[in-house]
């Protein structure tokens, strides 16, 4: 008999959705308060996970679900540079 493991489901901050881990893309707050885009999945640090629909991002800024997972304040630069990231993710 086969064992089939279990599928790590995360939350999209935008939208809301529960879906599988590999389908979000995981912002990461290090140690060193800077916010980075985890392509992998493992660096250290807090992560919030969102889709990589241009219409979630919208949503997670709109209502504030980055700064609700990180229980702080998220610099206006920083949103800017996560959509650029992100765009550059789903161009390539």
């Amino acid at each position: 008999m086969a064992n089939k493991r279990k599928t790590p489901m995360r939350r999209c901050v935008g939208c809301g959705e529960m879906k599988p881990k590999k389908e979000l893309l995981r912002v990461l707050r290090t140690q060193e308060d800077t916010f980075v885009l985890d392509t992998t999945g493992k660096k250290n640090g807090r992560g919030a996970y969102i889709c990589y629909s241009e219409d979630c991002f919208r949503k997670a800024v709109k209502n504030k679900g980055l700064e609700r997972s990180f229980k702080q304040a998220v610099p206006l630069e920083v949103y800017e540079r996560l959509e650029k990231e992100m765009g550059e993710i789903a161009e390539g």
